[in-house]
C-alpha cells in the first residue's frame, strides 16, 4: 500500500471537460489527474433513480468537497477498480473521510453490493 500525504489542495466541483483537482460525487474525486474512488464507502449516485437519492447525492458531494478542502489529507491506496479508478481510503485530521460520510448518513459502508437509495 502506498501512502501519500498531501498538502492542502484547493478542490472544486468537477465541470465537463478535463478534470483536475475536483470532486465528482460523494465517493469519487480527481487529484492531479488521478481519478480516486473512496474504497470503503458507497455514496448515492448523481444520476439518481429518485428525488431522495439525488438530494443525498448532492449533499454527499458537497460534504466530500468540504472535508477534502478542510486541510491536508492522506490517501491509502489499495488497488484499481474495473473502471481504472484508484481505490483508496482517505484520512483527514485523524478520521476516515468515508467514515464521516457514513456517520452523517451521506454514504454507506461498502460491502461489495450496490443497493438502492430510493
Amino acid at each position: 500500500m502506498a501512502l501519500a500525504l498531501l498538502a492542502s489542495v484547493a478542490l472544486s466541483l468537477c465541470a465537463s471537460g478535463p478534470r483536475d483537482n475536483c470532486v465528482h460525487d460523494g465517493d469519487t474525486f480527481w487529484l492531479d489527474g488521478e481519478k480516486v474512488r473512496i474504497a470503503d464507502i458507497d455514496a448515492p449516485e448523481l444520476q439518481a433513480r429518485c428525488a431522495r437519492e439525488r438530494d443525498l447525492a448532492l449533499a454527499a458531494r458537497n460534504r466530500l468537497l468540504a472535508l477534502l478542502n478542510a486541510g491536508p489529507f492522506t490517501l491509502r491506496r489499495s488497488s484499481r477498480d474495473r473502471y481504472g479508478r484508484t481505490l483508496a481510503v482517505v484520512w483527514s485530521a485523524g478520521r476516515s473521510v468515508g467514515g464521516v460520510l457514513v456517520a452523517e448518513g451521506l454514504a454507506r459502508q461498502w460491502d461489495g453490493v450496490r443497493r438502492s437509495w430510493c
